[in-house]
């Protein structure tokens, strides 16, 4: 079994979600949506490290308000960036020196299934580089800045990034290490293994791995949580139903 250091990406601005309140501390049925998504990965057997990555401005917030259950959970606490592969960068520097691979995942996609993130950790394992990635299903259109079609896209073979992402560790660092310095326009870390020309494979998932990005998503994250048979869904230890 591989051994896994895991970030966890908060840091970003959540500017679609609105409010005053950041996405990552919305609560999803009274907890915040990074603690379930935290869920997804403390009790596995291979994760060995994980590290959740947030804006600086709410490392006080943190520190006050969760730092009894990052503890008990083993989550190291980054401050993050002013764009996403700078986050993505603090988390990797505290990532141990001896762990086979490095998963990234999305602290506002708490969705993701044991077997979603079993496939993507095997998978990677193998390769060295892998992503979940839904395939498109509507019909695609580019639009001009003037909000007129300007073309109708052919669908086949395109498919939606998704996390976890997940590498060989030398892999990543190389990757990181060779990252340009403006790197806003960076929004997975798929983008810079390519740009190192090593394939990255893609393991088939589906839309139920949403990624939180507006008010209305969290109606729906809690709906595709709930469906979800009991057996499938991440287990609270008691120290965190005593806190939630």
């Amino acid at each position: 079994m591989a051994s896994v250091s895991v970030i966890i990406a908060s840091a970003g601005k959540g500017e679609r979600f609105g409010g005053d309140e950041k996405k990552f501390l919305a609560k999803l049925e009274g907890r915040p949506v990074f603690i379930r998504t935290l869920e997804l990965f403390i009790n596995r057997d291979d994760v060995r490290q994980t590290i959740l990555v947030v804006p600086g401005e709410d490392m006080q917030t943190m520190k006050e308000q969760y730092a009894a259950n990052l503890g008990f959970m083993g989550v190291k606490l980054v401050e993050g960036g002013d764009h996403r592969c700078v986050s993505v960068a603090n988390g990797l520097a505290e990532v141990a020196e001896d762990v086979d691979l490095v998963a990234v995942h999305d602290a506002a996609r708490p969705c993701a299934t044991e077997d979603m993130i079993n496939a993507v950790f095997q998978e990677a394992a193998k390769s060295g580089a892998a992503i979940l990635a839904c395939p498109l299903h509507g019909t695609i259109k580019r639009v001009s800045d003037a909000g007129v079609i300007d073309a109708t896209v052919p669908r086949e073979n395109l498919f939606e990034a998704q996390t976890p992402q997940v590498f060989k560790r030398s892999l990543i660092v190389e990757a990181y290490e060779k990252c340009p310095e403006d790197c806003s326009a960076i929004t997975d870390d798929a983008q810079l293994v390519e740009a190192l020309g090593h394939p990255v494979s893609v393991v088939r998932s589906d839309a139920t791995n949403l990624k939180i990005t507006t008010r209305d998503d969290m109606s729906l994250a809690l709906a595709i949580i709930k469906a979800r048979p009991a057996k499938q869904r991440p287990k609270l230890g008691a120290f965190e139903e005593a806190q939630w």
